[in-house]
């Protein structure tokens, strides 16, 4: 699992896909709240969206380097089950997903390949991450981590990997919702090695229509 999660990089943690380089900004959160309550709120809000269409920059320091690496890219989703995650800077690469099956390439191969969730272990990790935060699939989230509440204004978790081949690479993610609950906005990654990734969505479309071309992977 550790080899795995290496190879997947951020885009395993939605996404994913990520964290980042920057101090923790918790607040003190309420003894009147509680996650249950949390949960509730966030599947409710999430119950109402259909679709998500988004921008995002992912900026990553390494430990061994001053300089902050930066890229860019675009997000969509498509309940319940459809996906398109494609880096556009400094390499264009992606994939989509329909249901279990799904395709990804890498424009400087020009290659498009086919792999289905079941049988290819880095993409399926990387796919159900990212339809779990599409979802806000909590009840999924919670049998791979120990979810703390950092702040309810608005809602940022934390998430304690429980699987100890993650967790030796891992230390913890933060994620940030929308005030309105109803995305993500913010994903933070701090890894045991010293690295910090942020991924941060931009310019959110929430219920837009999606044409079935966006589902679609490029043709070289």
């Amino acid at each position: 699992m550790g080899s795995v999660m290496k190879k997947i990089g951020l885009i395993g943690y939605l996404l994913l896909i990520v964290l980042g380089c920057f101090p923790l900004r918790a607040k003190a959160v309420s003894q009147t709240d509680s996650l249950a309550d949390v949960f509730v709120r966030l599947q409710s809000a999430a119950a109402k969206t259909r679709s998500i269409a988004s921008d995002f920059v992912q900026e990553k320091q390494l430990a061994i380097f001053s300089e902050t690496l930066k890229s860019k890219g675009r997000f969509f989703y498509r309940q319940p089950d459809q996906l398109r995650w494609e880096l556009l800077t400094p390499v264009a690469s992606g994939f989509v997903l329909n249901g279990q099956q799904g395709q990804r390439w890498n424009s400087l191969s020009r290659e498009t390949r086919s792999f289905a969730i079941a049988t290819d272990p880095m993409m399926g990790i990387v796919a159900r991450q990212l339809l779990a935060w599409a979802r806000v699939d909590m009840t999924w989230l919670q049998k791979r981590y120990r979810i703390e509440l950092l702040d309810t204004q608005p809602i940022r978790l934390k998430l304690l990997p429980r699987d100890q081949g993650e967790a030796g690479f891992i230390e913890q993610l933060q994620i940030l919702f929308a005030a309105d609950r109803s995305h993500v906005v913010e994903v933070e990654m701090f890894e045991k090695g010293g690295d910090k990734t942020r991924l941060r969505f931009t310019n959110v479309r929430i219920n837009q229509p999606l044409t079935e071309e966006t589902f679609k992977a490029p043709e070289f």
